[in-house]
């Protein structure tokens, strides 16, 4: 693969990276025990008042920003991963995990992170 393309991706990925673990932050704590794996804050459960409507809202809330912190760490993981790629063996990046062929350029260009190609994504 070119080294500019690379450059490029890893820029990409970068700033991309940068952006998860900000939104994590706004709603999560990173865990000090287990990298790349951030805990989401409770609300103040019955704070501001003892409706059993508020606390079942809040619940709901926390709900929500657990399946949303699940994704934003299954994203995160990948895009290190393909950075560490980068980093420590160029010629792994952009190689499919299933059939080892090269991941087409179009396709890192849309999804740097990408770990298969098209057609081994399509057999899923």
């Amino acid at each position: 693969m070119d080294k500019e393309v690379i450059k490029e991706l890893k820029k990409k990925l970068e700033k991309e990276k940068a952006l998860l673990e900000k939104e994590l932050l706004k709603f999560a704590d990173k865990d000090k025990k287990v990298e790349g794996d951030y805990d989401t804050r409770f609300p103040d459960a019955g704070v501001h008042t003892s409706a059993p409507d508020e606390s079942a809202q809040e619940v709901y809330a926390y709900e929500n920003l657990l399946a949303l912190e699940y994704a934003l760490e299954l994203r995160l993981k990948d895009v290190t991963e393909a950075l560490n790629k980068i980093k420590t063996n160029e010629s792994s990046f952009g190689k499919c995990e299933k059939c080892s062929k090269e991941i087409e350029t179009a396709r890192l260009k849309v999804n740097p992170a990408a770990r298969t190609c098209i057609s081994c994504s399509a057999k899923k």
